[in-house]
């Protein structure tokens, strides 16, 4: 796991954790900015560039994740079903306002 040279430098862990974090920005950004194209051509560049951020994001987190340097929790099946009811409802606010009132 140490790169470090002398004890300088960064672990491995770090750099990777670093690289997420960095890709994640990248991607955060490219979103924001694919959102705000009009420009049919310029819009599928950004699209492309984002999918390739997204791709090396995940196979960043699976290297981290493989290591046991990244650990997530699972969902439990319940829990899936209730965030999805819940964005379900959030998707159409007039709706679930609707029904509320």
């Amino acid at each position: 796991m140490t790169n470090n040279i002398q004890g300088r430098g960064l672990t491995d862990r770090e750099m990777l954790q670093l690289s997420l974090e960095l890709e994640k920005g990248r991607c955060k950004s490219l979103v924001s900015t694919l959102l705000e194209t009009s420009h049919t051509e310029l819009r599928q560049v950004y699209e492309e560039c984002f999918q390739t951020s997204n791709d090396l994001h995940f196979h960043i987190y699976e290297v981290l994740a493989s290591k046991g340097w990244y650990e997530s929790i699972t969902a439990k099946p319940e829990e899936v079903q209730n965030a999805q009811r819940y964005i379900q409802n959030n998707l159409h606010p007039d709706d679930h306002f609707r029904d509320n009132v």
